[in-house]
């Protein structure tokens, strides 16, 4: 049995549904909320690469090493992608990553409650013993993030990799492991709720 499976994960501001071939128009004009593909340090697929992204991702999941989803909002408009990656079945360790949303959902209730989503099913649904974070020592938008979600910080795997330009990336590692999860599923649930205060 595939672990894990494909499932679809629905939240009040999101829903996080298994990627396919179909979500391509809908992917390639929401990359264009922002020019995500222009930023450096990231690799956000432009318009033009979109479907190869998208097959390279259900290639990844075809090998069992990723499960992706498109991210669609309230309106059921898809805004994004996320996946589990790096998958480990035997010692059951997942990896939240290969992220992006649309500009105007960015630092959004719906990237909360995606993360939320995706954390209490890894945990709770899935017994993972860790859950991983990764991004380039550059993007501090992403660190400060993945920060606020409550990861801590394990190091910097240095010249890890290569950025989209050739040049060699730092990567930084965060971890929210199973004894940590209560307090953090708290905090996020808190944050979830505050922020949607603020916009009533």
């Amino acid at each position: 049995m595939t672990w894990p499976e494909s499932v679809t994960l629905r939240g009040q501001h999101a829903t996080l549904e298994p990627l396919t071939r179909e979500h391509h128009d809908a992917m390639a004009e929401a990359t264009q909320d922002g020019e995500l593909w222009k930023l450096w340090y990231t690799s956000v697929p432009s318009p033009e690469e979109m479907m190869t992204e998208i097959d390279r991702r259900l290639g990844l999941q075809a090998k069992g090493s990723m499960l992706p989803f498109a991210v669609l909002d309230s309106k059921g408009t898809a805004v994004g992608m996320t996946t589990y990656m790096n998958i480990d079945a035997a010692n059951k360790r997942v990896e939240i990553g290969s992220t992006w949303y649309a500009k105007h959902v960015q630092r959004s209730g719906l990237n909360t409650e995606c993360k939320l989503m995706l954390l209490t099913y890894a945990f709770e649904t899935l017994d993972c013993v860790a859950v991983e974070f990764r991004t380039s020592f550059h993007n501090h938008k992403s660190r400060r993030a993945i920060e606020r979600l409550g990861a801590k910080f394990d190091g910097i795997l240095r010249n890890h990799q290569h950025h989209i330009d050739g040049s060699l990336r730092d990567t930084c590692v965060y971890s929210i492991i199973q004894s940590e999860w209560r307090t953090v599923k708290t905090h996020l649930a808190f944050q979830l709720e505050t922020g949607s205060r603020k916009k009533e």
